[in-house]
Parts: C-alpha cells; structure tokens; sequence
C-alpha cells in the first residue's frame, strides 16, 4: 500500500475506470465491503480481472484496502473532477448545482413578486439575473457529464 503519494501523483493516476471504481465505492463508503464481481457487474466490465485491476490499483494508492476478500474505502480525496463534488449520503452532486437553484429561484421569485415592465431597472435586474443563472446551470450540467467521461 503506497499512501505516501501526494495529491498531484494520485490526481494523475485516478482517472479513467479506475476513477469509475472509485466512484462506485464513495457512493458505498458506509456500507459493507464489495466484491470483484460485484463492481464488474454493476460497472458493466468485461470479466472480473479487469474490476481486480482497478481495484488493486486503489489499494496500491492507498485509498482502498482489501479485508476478507472484500474491498473498502480506506481515504476519501478530492482531487480531479471530484473537487466539484459534494457527497450527499449515497449522491454526488455538483457543487454549482446549489449556487444554480438558488439563483433560479431568486429570478422566479423575482419574476412573481414584482410587476414586469420595461423600465431600464427591471431590464437590468433581469439581465443581472438571466446570464449568471445559465452560466450556472451550464457549468452545473458540464461538470456532471464530465464525471461520466
């Protein structure tokens, strides 16, 4: 086991399937312990040595260990794109995906609050409310499909 490695090191290992398995075992962190089969069946590998490897892979960097043939998450890093997560029990979520639904909802109570006319200050309210809504919301939906990648 080779925890001795800084975040850079591991941020440059830690992608690809084994970031999949690594994934897949966050989401499990306060559960029991899963199986090589277990992770090739529900990441859909193609034969159980190729869950063994990512697995190993981990317990090499030291963020897995293995007890009674079972593998367990032994350190929870954030490097990579999973500095743009937040775990929520069993569900990462992006973190602008707060920063998108609150702006969003301060525009929709904005819109029902206040009676919309054209003058220059409702315009620039709008405008100030609109563009940093989408950036969001935007950003929120890349970094999300950047972490199926």
């Amino acid at each position: 086991m080779n925890s001795g490695l800084s975040d850079a090191e591991i941020e440059a290992l830690l992608k690809g399937k084994t970031l999949l398995v690594y994934l897949y075992l966050l989401r499990r962190a306060n559960e029991e312990g899963v199986g090589v089969r277990e992770v090739q069946r529900m990441l859909g590998f193609s034969s159980p040595s190729v869950a063994s490897y990512h697995l190993q892979k981990l317990v090499n960097l030291g963020l897995v260990r293995k007890e009674r043939g079972q593998y367990l998450l032994a350190r929870e890093v954030r490097v990579g794109i999973l500095r743009h997560f937040v775990m929520i029990g069993r569900f990462m979520l992006p973190r602008y995906l707060f920063y998108a639904v609150l702006l969003t909802t301060m525009l929709i109570t904005y819109l029902i609050q206040f009676p919309q006319t054209l003058s220059r200050y409702n315009v620039a309210t709008l405008l100030l409310g609109t563009v940093p809504t989408i950036i969001l919301w935007y950003e929120t939906i890349r970094i999300w499909r950047e972490k199926f990648l």
